[in-house]
């Protein structure tokens, strides 16, 4: 699988800022959500091909949101890497009851998101 775009999700400006750097000086693009029901509309319209998500968001959490994505026959086959702060070994089963492909726990370090990209090449 080719990774070029990937669309990182969290509601927090500098949680999603700090995943931009990472992700953008890695060499990929990057698009934007703040909410994971923003999330479901642009994998739908943009089809990226790695999604970054945070749990913990207003409206509807990443756990909702991957839920969606993942059972939407447009997007079913996007990973989800979960980044949160949630790293519970109960937190990881979830995520990966959700259709998550792996969990990132924050504090991260930019080389533990780039080897979750890696993963998926």
């Amino acid at each position: 699988m080719l990774i070029k775009k990937i669309l990182i999700v969290d509601d927090s400006t500098v949680d999603r800022l700090n995943l931009k750097n990472i992700v953008s000086e890695a060499g990929y693009e990057v698009i934007q959500a703040s909410s994971g029901l923003e999330a479901i509309e642009i994998a739908e319209k943009d089809k990226p091909d790695l999604i970054f998500m945070d749990v913990v968001m207003q409206q509807m959490d990443g756990y909702q949101a991957c839920r969606e994505i993942s059972h939407n026959n447009a997007t079913k086959n996007i990973p989800v890497i979960f980044v949160t702060s949630k790293g519970q070994k109960a937190d990881r089963l979830w995520a990966d009851m959700q259709g998550g492909k792996a969990l990132v726990q924050k504090p991260y370090t930019s080389t533990q998101i780039v080897e979750q990209i890696n993963k998926f090449k």
